[in-house]
């Protein structure tokens, strides 16, 4: 799993870098927070998750992980989607795929942290 956490995390500082550039060519300073949750929570979490888990192949390997892996990549694009729509001042049609997209991120992390606690050992 630590490859497919890696990957994931490269194509996030791919957008992330893009959208950057884009907003700043542009002007377009409203996509803020859409630029650092994809460098954040896509780019650096993701990264850091892959190495975690390259390091102790025990936690990858787990049912966990790759349950993890799906909740974050479904919900990282939700949420992403959501403070675009924001940007908008369509709050209404953005709140359910905050709700929804930032729950499942919460649930991956709690899953990681379920994983790290009952399988690694000191």
């Amino acid at each position: 799993m630590s490859v497919r956490f890696i990957k994931a995390a490269v194509i996030y500082f791919l957008i992330g870098t893009i959208l950057g550039l884009v907003m700043g060519s542009t002007q377009a300073f409203e996509y803020t927070s859409v630029h650092a949750h994809i460098n954040l929570v896509g780019w650096a979490s993701l990264a850091i998750i892959g190495l975690i888990y390259k390091a102790y192949p025990e936690l990858g390997d787990a049912k966990l992980a790759r349950i993890q892996f799906w909740l974050h990549n479904v919900g990282l694009p939700m949420l992403i989607v959501s403070m675009v729509i924001f940007t908008t001042d369509s709050h209404e049609v953005g709140i359910p795929f905050a709700v929804l997209g930032g729950l499942l991120i919460i649930v991956s992390v709690i899953l990681m942290t379920v994983n790290v606690f009952k399988r690694l050992r000191s």
